[in-house]
């Protein structure tokens, strides 16, 4: 059986602040995983690793703008 990790609590909100036309296709795709696609809008994910790795990936399109626990 999986088990499944301890939710930590933390997150981690991030804003799209320039779009992704004219980008590569895969920086495109990276935004709408995030859960972005158009200029301003905002989410707050789970603080994961993979997570972190998605939004260096695309660090020149968004803004962190809150850490949390």
């Amino acid at each position: 059986m999986a088990e499944k990790k301890a939710k930590t609590g933390k997150t981690v909100t991030v804003r799209q602040i320039r779009s992704a036309n004219r980008k590569p296709e895969i920086q495109a795709a990276t935004l709408r995983g995030l859960g972005l696609g158009k200029i301003r809008r905002t989410r707050t994910l789970e603080d994961t690793p993979s997570v972190r790795g998605m939004i260096h990936a695309v660090k020149h399109l968004v803004e962190i703008v809150e850490e949390g626990k």
